[in-house]
């Protein structure tokens, strides 16, 4: 039997149960295989990715009890992450950790010069996430069920065989690996600065994959409008789920025209960093699906404020990168949602999700269900620690 934490300074009453008494901060680069490129590269705005910076938060209470989250970073940004997460962390030391929402707006104020979005937010993010996985550990269940899920597995897609520095006929076979491991549907990158090669490429899936395997495109933002106009209506023929991305992430007039001219659907939202970035894309209906990412946003308790504007909007959810986190929030979201499938992250953590028959099933471990390997250990940049161990 475990009994109730000596309240401190600021929790008080018999329903303060525990208190947070440890922190550990890692900063992480994981190493792709390959470096990546989409159509940002081919524009000439960004650089191949080679790496992706991950920020850890592991969480120990005075009874404890752990949990684990993270934030990340591609190109830039990743020490920024540490640094404004180092300089807030002990704001959480001698908290109850149930009160997730006071905690989160406790962290912004803690940084309240820098805003409540961008790196800010993402700093907090980690923290945030590593509560829920507390919550739902100390609960014995698995995140998606503490939030009621409406389903046991998500429909997923693969991106990461779609990239534009892949050849086409790797590409091709990338599609038939992930459709042979149980993945349901296939995104591939689009924004060339030719478009004749976008759909070529475009017309090289379809009648590889088939007419009834769902597809979806991406531009990485690399259209201006009269140039999305006429590669959506182009693209009209494929039968794609969506178009993700075809204006820059902040141009919501101009996503808002092409969902209503177009009849293929519009998705975007992963490039917002907070919940009222998003708004304005719901106020102007310039999507049909909402793509948030937790980690970018301020973690779960923003994505879960977020998830109820959409669906009030009756708006698809499609989560952005991290299905380790997604997963789980998409299971909880009442209309039915993709989430996205990347390995990239496999070698970060021990434990594996089971795809089959296009669906992703949520693990019936408790809280995220993960924990990091000794891989992700070596890969360690940097750490900090705040307060002390059980």
């Amino acid at each position: 039997m475990t009994h109730p934490a000596t309240p401190v300074a600021g929790l008080r009453g018999e329903a303060t149960l525990d208190s947070i008494a440890w922190i550990k901060l890692s900063s992480v680069a994981l190493p792709l295989a390959t470096p990546i490129s989409d159509a940002k590269v081919l524009t000439g705005r960004q650089k191949p990715m080679t790496e992706v910076a991950f920020l850890f938060v592991e969480i120990e209470t005075a009874q404890g009890q752990t949990g684990i989250g993270f934030s990340y970073s591609k190109r830039a940004g990743g020490p920024a992450q540490f640094a404004h997460a180092r300089e807030i962390a002990d704001n959480l030391i001698g908290e109850d950790p149930s009160d997730i929402g006071r905690l989160w707006t406790k962290l912004v104020w803690a940084g309240a010069s820098v805003g409540r979005s961008g790196v800010a937010t993402q700093a907090i993010a980690a923290l945030d996430i590593a509560l829920w996985d507390l919550k739902a550990k100390r609960a014995g269940l698995p995140l998606a069920k503490l939030l009621g899920a409406h389903r046991d597995s998500v429909r997923c897609y693969n991106t990461s065989g779609g990239f534009l520095h892949t050849p086409t006929e790797q590409v091709l076979d990338n599609a038939t690996a992930s459709l042979a491991h149980g993945i349901g549907g296939i995104k591939i990158k689009v924004g060339h600065p030719d478009g004749k090669r976008d759909l070529a490429r475009l017309t090289a899936v379809r009648e590889h994959i088939g007419d009834d395997v769902p597809l979806m495109v991406d531009a990485n933002q690399q259209w201006d409008r009269p140039t999305a106009q006429r590669m959506g209506r182009a693209m009209e023929e494929f039968g794609l789920v969506w178009i993700e991305e075809p204006l820059d992430a902040y141009d919501a007039q101009g996503h808002a025209a092409l969902a209503a001219s177009l009849d293929t659907p519009i998705a975007t939202g992963e490039m917002l960093a907070s919940v009222a970035e998003h708004y304005e894309l719901i106020r102007l209906n310039a999507a049909d699906i909402i793509q948030p990412d937790a980690p970018r946003i301020g973690g779960i308790t923003q994505f879960l404020k977020l998830a109820a504007l959409a669906e009030h909007h009756h708006l698809q959810l499609a989560p952005h990168f991290a299905m380790e986190i997604h997963l789980h929030l998409a299971a909880a979201y009442p209309i039915e949602p993709w989430v996205e499938h990347f390995d990239w992250l496999e070698p970060l953590f021990e434990e594996r999700l089971t795809i089959s028959d296009g669906r992703m099933h949520v693990p019936a471990r408790p809280g995220l269900g993960v924990t990091l390997t000794g891989q992700a250990r070596a890969w360690t940049q940097a750490t900090h620690e705040v307060g002390k161990r059980a």
